[in-house]
């Protein structure tokens, strides 16, 4: 089938799913989640052979080791994946929401409904977990979605695919083709033209994906580029607390595009040199000098500035930083407060890791991406990222004339 015919099937599902009754769309996922849970072997012997091609490409020096690291599914993955899906099922009806209710006059209402936002072109790298979350996310918040992995994935991503779509299939009036996925670069290429069936672009990869996306299409595209997170140790912190913060953003996950890259000092900070010792205890490397400071590792290696004070901090984080998730960690609330009112990023942390900027950490019960883009979802995008809304008009008979010549009067009044 040629991609055109998928857009097509996609916007037609989109435009069926858009009405669906919450029941059969929770029937679906928690469909989704028994059927990977009892086909869960199969899944793991398609990882499997995608896992020992992506090892000869990380031996011949072509795929990264952080890459090969987002591939593998192990237990802890395939659990957190069915729990994904079932947490999403208990989350309320994003559509259909009433955000704002007016009288304009008397008999005449005015109501701002929460919708989907039609149909979703997803382009992701290595993560076969993105699948089933990005597919939950879509099928609750009615949107159709078009799903391209890496090559590197396809084995994995293909048979979630399957049972995925075999266990929808089974769920009374639940529309066909809300779940497609297709896997060549000609779709790719494809998909970013396909403007008047696809209404959102979400990439989720590394820099010069996005990048590659942006450039190549008038779809709206959402996500981030890349994750260059930093964290600033004030002159006030705790020490115990600066130790235990920076080591879990740096080491808890290195190639997740929320682990710290760039360690701030204040000059005035006592403990500076316990804290560099006690991440090297932790195998981390330090770079006092980095021929750049907008770097992202992806690995155990972390950028260290030392600097004048908080005002230099903000300054070099706005500067260099992606606009993702960015940590101070003080004692002194007062520079707590300035330094999250003047970074310009989607997270802005109070001693806490950065670690932290995730939907399921959220209580979005997954997300498509994390957005640094600043339109309608900003940071970890859940399930009121992917709703958009619409205006609802109530009337009894009322026309523009009568207003225009002034024989009538709004008067605007909110009821909700």
């Amino acid at each position: 089938m040629d991609f055109i015919q998928i857009a097509k099937n996609a916007k037609e599902a989109s435009l069926k799913i858009a009405g669906a009754d919450v029941e059969i769309k929770n029937n679906a996922l928690n469909n989704i989640a028994d059927a990977i849970q009892t086909h869960k072997e199969e899944i793991f012997a398609a990882n499997k052979k995608d896992l020992e091609n992506a090892q000869n490409l990380v031996n011949e020096g072509k795929l990264s080791k952080s890459t090969f690291n987002r591939l593998k599914l192990d237990e802890n993955k395939m659990r957190d994946m069915i729990q994904g899906v079932r947490d999403i099922s208990l989350l309320d009806n994003p559509v259909g929401k009433i955000l704002l209710k007016r009288e304009l006059d008397k008999d005449l209402i005015l109501e701002k409904v929460s919708c989907p936002i039609g149909v979703l072109g997803i382009i992701f790298e290595a993560r076969p977990d993105v699948i089933t979350q990005i597919s939950a996310l879509a099928i609750k918040s009615s949107n159709a979605v078009i799903l391209k992995g890496g090559k590197e994935s396809i084995n994995t991503n293909k048979k979630i695919m399957e049972i995925m779509n075999n266990a929808l299939a089974k769920v009374s009036g639940f529309p066909d083709n809300v779940i497609q996925q297709v896997f060549t670069h000609e779709d790719i290429s494809q998909m970013l033209k396909c403007d008047e069936y696809i209404n959102l672009i979400i990439p989720r990869g590394g820099n010069k994906l996005v990048q590659y996306i942006k450039e190549n299409t008038k779809i709206p595209v959402l996500g981030h580029a890349s994750g260059i997170c930093h964290i600033f140790v004030d002159e006030n912190a705790n020490i115990d607390d600066a130790i235990r913060i920076v080591v879990d953003a740096k080491t808890q996950y290195p190639s997740a595009c929320n682990a710290v890259e760039t360690l701030l000092i204040h000059k005035d900070f006592g403990k500076k040199d316990e804290l560099l010792a006690a991440l090297q205890l932790e195998e981390i490397k330090l770079e006092m000098s980095p021929e750049s400071w907008d770097i992202e590792y992806g690995d155990k290696i972390l950028s260290v500035k030392i600097v004048d004070n908080i005002e230099q901090a903000i300054e070099h984080i706005n500067k260099y930083g992606s606009g993702h998730t960015d940590s101070i960690i003080t004692n002194n609330l007062n520079n707590a407060e300035k330094f999250m009112n003047e970074v310009d990023s989607a997270g802005v942390y109070h001693n806490a890791s950065t670690r932290f900027a995730d939907g399921f950490r959220y209580g979005f019960g997954a997300e498509v991406g994390i957005s640094t883009n600043k339109t309608h979802a900003r940071g970890p995008v859940g399930l009121d990222g992917l709703t958009i809304y619409k205006y609802k008009l109530h009337g009894k008979g009322q026309i523009v004339d009568d207003y225009a010549k002034g024989l009538k009067q709004f008067h605007h009044r909110d009821i909700l």
